[in-house]
């Protein structure tokens, strides 16, 4: 029988970004990895995710220019640790895909990290979930 843990069903190998990168090379690998969402990691540590929303919000800062050309060529200085989301919440490798989904539902959160002991280790995402959903039903 398949098991119903995150470690089984996470996307391990996950694509991180540093919070130094800029936002247009971002934006540009998410759109090439065709990715929705990127944990931020700096000398190993989750430090926070981004999304391809925040990356085209980029709400310029008090103080910038209202002339276009200004405002996009500081738009392309910014790095994504002006724009990314610093209160993650995670899940651990051994804990339940329900446990994940309830954590998913309760924080409105579609991907949670998979840390092991502060380390990143993977990515659940509301997709793998469904997907072992059905895989344990067509067992039944």
């Amino acid at each position: 029988m398949t098991t119903k843990s995150v470690k089984d069903w996470m996307t391990s190998n996950t694509v991180t970004v540093s919070g130094n990168i800029s936002l247009p090379d971002a934006y540009q690998l998410m759109l090439d990895k065709k990715l929705r969402r990127v944990p931020v990691v700096e000398k190993g540590n989750l430090v926070g995710m981004v999304t391809l929303g925040d990356l085209r919000r980029g709400d310029p800062p008090v103080g910038f220019d209202l002339d276009i050309f200004k405002t996009v060529d500081k738009l392309s200085k910014m790095a994504v640790h002006q724009v990314m989301s610093r209160d993650v919440h995670t899940i651990s490798p051994p804990e339940s895909l329900v446990d994940a989904a309830h954590l998913m539902l309760k924080h409105s959160v579609r991907v949670l990290p998979v840390l092991d002991e502060k380390k990143l280790v993977g990515i659940i995402s509301r997709s793998d979930i469904l997907r072992a959903f059905i895989v344990f039903e067509g067992e039944n």
